[in-house]
C-alpha cells in the first residue's frame, strides 16, 4: 500500500497546485490587460459569509502540506498565510510544492493504517486511518478549495478552462 498512499497524494497535490499557480499567472494576467484592481480577484467570493479567492489557495496548500506530512510521518509545517497579491500566492505554492517535493514512497511506508488525529478549527479531535484520512477527508477538502479558487476566477471573467484546472498530467 506505501505506493498506492504516496501516489494518490503526493502527485495529484503536484498536478493540482502546478494548474493552480498557472491559473493565478493567468489570472494576474487578465487584470493588468483590463485594467482591473487585482483584489477585486484575490478577494472575490460568492456569498458574503464565504472565504476569498486568496484564502481558498491558502487552505489548498494547507492541506497539500499538512495531509503529505501527516501521511508520511512528518511535523506538519506552518505558515502565516498573509499572502495578498497573486505573485505572493504563487509563492506559497511553489515552497508548498518544494515542501511536499521532498517526500518520498519509502516515508509512506504503512500511511495506510497510520493513526491521524486532526483538530479542525475546534478542541475536537478527528482520528482517521490514514487511508480514510486522504481518501475521505484530505483530498476531498483540498479539491474543494482548489476548486472554489478556479471557480471565483472563471466567474470573474478569467479566460481559463478544465484543460488549466487540470494542470500538467
Amino acid at each position: 500500500m506505501t505506493d498506492a498512499m504516496y501516489a494518490s497524494s503526493i502527485p495529484v497535490f503536484k498536478q493540482m497546485l502546478g494548474g493552480l499557480a498557472a491559473i493565478l499567472a493567468k489570472a494576474e494576467a487578465h487584470a493588468a490587460e483590463k485594467n482591473i484592481d487585482v483584489t477585486a480577484l484575490t478577494q472575490a467570493r460568492l456569498f458574503p459569509d464565504m472565504f476569498p479567492m486568496r484564502r481558498q489557495v491558502q487552505i489548498a496548500c494547507d492541506f497539500a502540506r499538512g495531509v503529505s506530512a501527516r501521511l508520511a510521518g512528518a511535523e506538519v509545517p506552518k505558515y502565516e498565510d498573509q499572502e495578498q497579491s497573486f505573485a505572493e500566492l504563487r509563492e506559497l505554492i511553489e515552497r508548498t510544492l518544494g515542501f511536499i517535493g521532498g517526500f518520498g514512497p519509502a516515508q509512506f511506508e504503512g500511511a495506510a493504517g497510520r493513526e491521524i488525529v486532526t483538530r479542525p478549527g475546534t478542541p475536537k479531535e478527528r482520528r482517521f486511518d490514514g487511508q480514510t484520512y486522504l481518501l475521505s477527508y484530505g483530498l476531498p477538502q483540498f479539491f474543494f478549495h482548489v476548486t472554489t479558487a478556479y471557480a471565483l476566477l472563471r466567474h470573474n471573467g478569467v479566460e481559463i478552462g478544465k484543460r488549466d484546472y487540470m494542470g500538467q498530467y
